[in-house]
C-alpha cells in the first residue's frame, strides 16, 4: 500500500466533502509552518524540524469535520521525520443537529458521535478513533471540546516494515480556542493536550501511556498591519510531550509558528 497516495486522498476527500457534498455552515482551511528544534525519541537526538501543516475545520447539517495533513522534515537522515506525512481526520455527528437535543447539564453545549482515523506515511501508522465528543459553551472561549475515543490499531507491523502493531486502547482529549485582545492587538490561544493509554506491541515490550500538549500562542499580524482579522498569525507553538511515542522521552519545545487562512 502507498500511504502518502492513501493519506493524500484521505484529506482530498474530506475536503471535496466538506466542501461540495454539504453546505457549510462555516468554514476554515489553514497553511501552518512550524519551526524548532524537536527530539527524535529512539536516538534522543535534537533536530531542526519544519513542518507544513494543511488544516481544515468545517461545520455542516451532520455536525462537523476537522482533518489535517502533515510534512514534517528535520536536519538529520536518519529515518525519522525525513519528508514523512502524518494526517488525522475526525467526522463528528452532532446529536443536537441531527436529533434536536437539547442539553441542560451545566454548560454541555452539544454532544456528538465522532469517527477518527490516523495515519503516518513512513511508520504505517493506521489508528481507529471512535468515541464521543462533548462540546462546552464557556464564556471566552470560541471553542471548548473534550473528546473520549477508542484507540483501535491496524498498523502493518514489523513484517511489512512499519512500526510494531499493538494492542488497543484509548484517547482522552482537550481541545480549546480562546481569542483575546491587548489595546488595539488581537491574540489567539490555542491548542489541544491528549492523553492516550499504555498497551503492548506485537513483540511483547510495554508502550507507555504519554501526554501531549501542543498550544499556541498566536499575534494577529494581518490586523497589526492593518488587514483583515484573523488570516495572518504569527507566534510560538510549545510542544510538551511526556513519553513521547510511547518511550521515556520528554520533549518541551517551542517552535516559530505561522498561520495563513485562506
Amino acid at each position: 500500500m502507498n500511504y502518502k497516495v492513501l493519506l493524500c486522498t484521505l484529506g482530498l476527500v474530506l475536503f471535496s466533502f466538506s466542501s461540495v457534498s454539504y453546505a457549510a455552515y462555516w468554514s476554515k482551511t489553514q497553511l501552518h509552518i512550524n519551526r524548532g528544534k524537536l527530539i527524535q525519541p529512539f536516538s534522543k537526538q535534537e533536530s531542526i524540524t519544519d513542518i507544513l501543516s494543511l488544516q481544515h475545520a468545517s461545520a455542516h447539517e451532520f455536525g462537523d469535520i476537522f482533518f489535517f495533513i502533515d510534512y514534517l522534515d528535520d536536519d538529520h537522515p536518519d529515518g525519522f521525520n525525513d519528508g514523512d506525512i502524518y494526517t488525522e481526520a475526525y467526522v463528528t455527528f452532532s446529536t443536537k443537529t441531527l436529533f434536536n437535543w437539547n442539553y441542560n447539564f451545566w454548560r454541555l453545549k452539544d454532544m456528538g458521535f465522532v469517527l477518527g482515523v490516523n495515519a503516518g506515511d513512513d511508520t504505517k501508522v493506521m489508528k481507529y478513533l471512535p468515541g464521543i465528543k462533548l462540546s462546552w459553551d464557556i464564556p471566552g472561549f470560541k471553542f471548548l471540546t473534550t473528546t473520549f475515543t477508542g484507540y483501535f490499531d491496524d498498523n502493518a507491523g514489523l513484517a511489512k516494515q512499519g512500526v510494531p502493531q499493538t494492542n488497543n486502547t484509548f484517547m482522552l482529549d482537550l481541545a480549546w480556542g480562546y481569542p483575546y485582545q491587548l489595546g488595539a492587538q488581537k491574540f489567539y490561544f490555542t491548542g489541544h493536550a491528549e492523553y492516550i493509554g499504555s498497551r503492548r506491541d506485537e513483540t511483547g515490550k510495554y508502550v507507555n501511556d504519554w501526554i501531549l500538549a501542543q498550544m499556541a500562542f498566536q499575534w494577529d499580524l494581518g490586523n497589526a498591519l492593518g488587514h483583515n482579522s484573523d488570516i495572518l498569525m504569527l507566534g510560538v507553538e510549545w510542544q510538551v510531550w511526556r513519553n513521547k511515542l510511547g518511550t521515556s522521552v520528554n520533549e518541551s519545545s517551542p517552535q516559530l509558528h505561522l498561520v495563513w487562512t485562506f
